[in-house]
Parts: structure tokens; C-alpha cells; sequence
């Protein structure tokens, strides 16, 4: 069993403040984790942009 999920989790927690929900109901929690997700995984994105780790570029190049 892998243990990368766990070492996500622990950064929604510990470094974006994550320790408990503030909507109730199965629908609003799913809500909820899938914005905290998207914020972890934009985050992510735009560190890897800003060190240029991408490994392609983003931009298309014009050639005149």
C-alpha cells in the first residue's frame, strides 16, 4: 500500500490549516474537500511553474 495520499492529507492539515469541515451533510463536505483538493493541486502547479520544473513550457512561442 502507498503512502503518498497520506503525505497529502497531512499537508491539507498542517500547512493549509485544515481540521475539520464547516459545512454539514455528505453533499456539502464532498464540496468542501474538492475545493480544499483544487487549492492543493493549483498550489502545487504554480510552485512547479514558478521553479520552471514543468518539464515542457506552457506558453506557445510565436515565431515572426
Amino acid at each position: 500500500r502507498s503512502i503518498q495520499a497520506e503525505g497529502t492529507f497531512g499537508v491539507i492539515k498542517e500547512d493549509h490549516g485544515f481540521r475539520r469541515f464547516l459545512l454539514r451533510g455528505s453533499v456539502n463536505v464532498k464540496i468542501e474537500f474538492l475545493l480544499k483538493a483544487l487549492a492543493y493541486n493549483i498550489s502545487k502547479l504554480h510552485n512547479k511553474i514558478i521553479s520552471n520544473r514543468l518539464g515542457c513550457s506552457i506558453f506557445i512561442k510565436e515565431i515572426l
